[in-house]
């Protein structure tokens, strides 16, 4: 592949907003529709006290019905910016864009989600990017490799900014399950990191969490807190069924190397008791935090770890407030703060 001015910006790097979707349907939280609406509301709340929310909503009566709700929760109108766009779901940070800087300018890439390789329906999310990169008015990139199209979601990676991306084995490069993209290798998804992100280092972990719907994502296991720091969950129960694959990332980590092939600094993290909602197990993992400008908002789901996790992130992140946000509504749907999210880098 030619060699690209590209770079992926880490999450604390200055933000100009935050995109979100505000769920037009309750299919991913049965039952529990309304009072996610209104989990919906805190949370555009939380965030537009720091910067810009970019808010996609299905149509002009949603819209209404939004802005109503946020009136009553006391938002500031001015810090939300709605998008039109009718989407299957809301999780952003996998079927919106990954922006990045190219040399100067901003560009958008499109890593044409596919559902997570699980679902069917997915031909509306399909079209966010180009959505978003119509309306902050930058160019769309799609993510091509030797031909094809490539799927990746936001969720399946972090990065520090400087060359280092982490991902799972689990994720990206299991041969059966929800393959992405059939007969890729290590070498190419690095080829591609390098290519469309700036990625010369790549830390793979193995397998992700239980109960886990996108097999494996990065952002419920470890994250990196700045350049040279990644903070990682850790289950301390051996009775538990995520102690092993845990305990195995953990160890990798501690023998990764940076960038620049110094060791990573890790920090651990635990995880909340086990979570279960009408016998499934909930993929509940304090690494789901969202980092804004100036704050970090951590998902909690009052478990007695929660301060222990709040205290942690405190300590990672010296100049920000870090803000608890209850996800206990929020994770029935498989995924909560981050996975809701996708940062828009200035």
């Amino acid at each position: 592949m030619k060699s690209s001015n590209r770079r992926f910006p880490a999450e604390w790097e200055e933000q100009q907003g935050i995109l979100l979707c505000f769920p037009h349907s309750g299919k991913d939280w049965p039952g529990k529709y309304d009072a996610i609406k209104w989990d919906f509301v805190e949370y555009i709340k939380k965030i537009s006290l720091y910067e810009q929310v970019f808010l996609i909503v299905a149509d002009t009566k949603q819209q209404n019905n939004v802005t109503e709700m946020l009136g009553a929760a006391h938002v500031d109108l001015q810090k939300v910016r709605f998008i039109t766009h009718k989407t299957n779901r809301s999780w952003m940070r996998d079927s919106g864009p990954i922006i990045v800087k190219n040399g100067d300018q901003r560009e958008v890439l499109n890593f044409n989600f596919n559902g997570w390789a699980k679902y069917k329906n997915y031909q509306l999310d399909k079209h966010v990017p180009a959505k978003v990169a119509a309306a902050l008015k930058l160019p769309l990139t799609q993510v091509i490799y030797e031909g094809s199209p490539v799927v990746l979601e936001g969720g399946a990676i972090d990065v520090n900014g400087k060359g280092t991306l982490l991902t799972s084995e689990e994720c990206l490069m299991h041969p059966s399950i929800q393959v992405r993209n059939a007969g890729f290798t290590k070498a190419d998804y690095e080829a591609v990191f390098k290519e469309y992100l700036g990625i010369t280092n790549v830390i793979w972990l193995g397998d992700g969490i239980e109960g886990d719907d996108t097999h494996g994502h990065i952002d419920d296991l470890c994250r990196f807190v700045n350049e040279d720091t990644i903070v990682a969950v850790v289950e301390s129960d051996a009775n538990s069924s995520n102690y092993k694959a845990l305990q195995d990332n953990f160890k990798i980590l501690q023998n990764a190397r940076l960038e620049n092939g110094q060791k990573p600094k890790i920090v651990t993290l635990p995880m909340p008791q086990k979570l279960e909602f009408e016998n499934l197990s909930l993929p509940a993992s304090y690494a789901n935090f969202l980092i804004l400008n100036n704050c970090v908002l951590v998902p909690t789901f009052n478990d007695p770890n929660d301060r222990h996790a709040l205290n942690i992130i405190a300590d990672c992140f010296p100049g920000r407030e870090v803000i608890p946000v209850c996800a206990i509504d929020l994770i029935w749907g498989f995924g909560t703060l981050h996975c809701l999210s996708q940062q828009i880098p200035l």
